[in-house]
C-alpha cells in the first residue's frame, strides 16, 4: 500500500517551466513504478511520462519529449516531473500514478494507485 501526495500545480505563462512532485508514503517507494497522465476538459486522459523503480529507465509521450523530464529521488519517496517550455495545450489536470514492481507503463490500467491530482494551467 502507498499513498502519493502531489504538489507543484499553478498557473504558467506559455513559455514558462513548472516543477511537479509526486511523495509517497507506506512503503519504499524505489519498489513501485511511477508515471504521469493527464487530463484536459473534454478530453481523454493521457500518458505523460513515466520512470522506473531505480530510474534507470524513463519514457515520454511525443507531446513531452524534448520538454519535459521525469526523474526520481528514491531516497526523499519522491517523483518529480519538470516542465518546460510549456504551451497552454499542456493545460490539463495532472496525476502522477504508481504501480508495486512493475515496469513502466503508457496505460493508466497500469496503475493501481494514484495521486489527488493538480490543476496545470498555462496561459497564453
Amino acid at each position: 500500500q502507498v499513498q502519493l501526495v502531489e504538489s507543484g500545480g499553478g498557473l504558467v505563462q506559455a513559455g514558462g517551466s513548472l516543477r511537479r512532485s509526486c511523495a509517497a508514503s507506506g512503503r519504499t517507494f524505489n519498489n513501485y513504478a511511477v508515471g504521469w497522465f493527464r487530463q484536459a476538459p473534454g478530453k481523454e486522459r493521457e500518458f505523460v511520462a513515466a520512470i522506473s523503480l531505480s530510474g534507470d529507465t524513463t519514457d515520454y509521450a511525443d507531446s513531452a519529449k524534448g520538454r519535459f523530464t521525469i526523474s526520481r529521488d528514491n531516497t526523499k519517496n519522491t517523483v518529480y516531473l519538470q516542465m518546460n517550455s510549456l504551451k497552454p495545450e499542456d493545460t490539463a489536470v495532472y496525476y502522477c500514478a504508481a504501480d508495486f514492481m512493475a515496469r513502466p507503463s503508457r496505460y493508466s490500467g497500469g496503475y493501481e494507485y494514484w495521486g489527488q491530482g493538480t490543476q496545470v494551467t498555462i496561459s497564453s
